[in-house]
């Protein structure tokens, strides 16, 4: 079996423990999977307080009722230490002369409750961060910010709590889309398997920009761009379990584009880029998350606008994706899924109408199918499945 450096937001070493013990998506299961507890990191301009969690049971699909695990404000991306102790969250928000005035906040995850305690927080140095990672050394995060147009890594120390950052670099370029593409917008950070090589999609500069990351010094050194079509707003992206190939999610012109990757020169090679609306869709929509199923045999892809999940097959000689379907997502701007390290479930964040989906997935087909009744929860952003302590 290939392991990825992380599922998601889940470290390799969660993945590992998770997988040892999970229902095949090929065949009978190995033992029973334990429950987990899903945390929803939200926007809090509405009625949420912060962050939630919610049970999850992974041999039937069932889920439990919501419960606020913490207080925070616009703690919209989550993402966990590699001990599975400490929890990482952004503070989404931008102050009047759009400067330092983000947050990155530090919680540790009460065993038993599965509540969460602050630990401390520090500036994510740039307005607005909206995605974070954290190495599988559990030395540091690194943080995008959207509004700032930076990214930043931010030292943990053996507590987890964050240190001040120890490298901050500031994207440069624009694009065709005015009122969109201005300036510089960091959508994410994400590292490859060996973790030598950080990416950020830049939605603003209509690049993903590549750093070679030194975890030991927590420093990002420049390392070059790869440029999507323009006006393509680059917004997230997966990298395959096979880590020779990285997906790319364009959220302004809806469109997913396929890259070969070279982990030995940290290069990524344009292959292939498909639309992910349906043929004759004429309405408005943008796209959001993009994840590939554990297995490497499909790709998933959200609209926004067409409410819908977007489905292809992966070719495992070229990488290529062929189109396979769509499902309607069953709520309103579907911001963030999640699939589970088996590869049977896909839960699915419905940001404006403040529920969130389970669906099964069918192995040979790889659709999504929905399950059960929706979870309530105003304005989820991120799901982030961890097992319980």
């Amino acid at each position: 079996m290939i392991v990825p450096a992380r599922f998601g937001s889940i470290p390799a070493a969660l993945f590992l423990a998770l997988v040892a013990h999970a229902p095949s998506a090929f065949g009978a299961p190995v033992a029973p999977l334990g429950p987990v507890t899903v945390y929803v990191g939200t926007y809090t301009d509405g009625t949420s307080r912060g962050i939630y969690r919610f049970s999850f049971d992974p041999a039937t699909g069932a889920t439990g009722t919501p419960v606020l695990a913490v207080e925070a404000v616009n703690p919209s991306f989550l993402a966990l230490h590699p001990t599975g102790r400490y929890l990482y969250a952004v503070g989404e928000t931008s102050g009047p002369d759009g400067a330092k005035s983000g947050t990155v906040g530090a919680f540790s995850i009460e065993p038993g409750t599965g509540d969460l305690r602050l630990i401390n927080q520090q500036s994510s140095e740039g307005a607005g961060p909206c995605h974070l990672v954290v190495d599988r050394t559990g030395r540091n995060v690194l943080v995008a910010n959207y509004g700032g147009g930076t990214v930043a890594v931010l030292p943990v120390s053996a507590d987890g709590s964050l240190k001040a950052a120890s490298s901050v670099r500031a994207h440069e370029g624009s694009g065709p889309n005015a009122s969109r593409q201005a300036k510089p917008h960091a959508h994410g950070i994400y590292l490859d398997s060996a973790e030598r090589f950080a990416f950020s999609p830049d939605l603003g500069a209509d690049r993903v920009f590549v750093y070679r990351f030194d975890a030991s010094k927590g420093v990002l050194e420049p390392h070059g761009a790869a440029p999507l079509d323009p006006g393509s707003g680059p917004r997230h992206l997966a990298f395959h379990p096979s880590g020779r190939y990285a997906y790319v999610i364009n959220e302004l012109l809806s469109t997913l584009t396929a890259f070969a990757y070279d982990a030995e020169q940290g290069t990524l090679a344009p292959l292939q880029t498909v639309t992910t609306l349906p043929d004759g869709f004429s309405g408005t929509s943008s796209t959001a998350e993009v994840e590939v199923s554990p297995p490497g045999r499909f790709l998933y892809g959200s609209n926004r606008g067409h409410d819908s999940l977007a489905a292809f097959r992966i070719d495992a000689s070229s990488g290529r994706l062929t189109p396979v379907g769509h499902v309607p997502v069953g709520g309103k701007t579907p911001r963030h899924f999640t699939i589970d390290p088996s590869g049977r479930w896909l839960l699915a964040g419905h940001q404006g109408s403040g529920t969130v989906a389970v669906f099964r997935i069918d192995p040979d087909t790889g659709m999504p199918g929905p399950v059960g009744p929706l979870v309530s929860i105003d304005k989820p952003v991120c799901l982030l499945p961890v097992p319980r302590r």
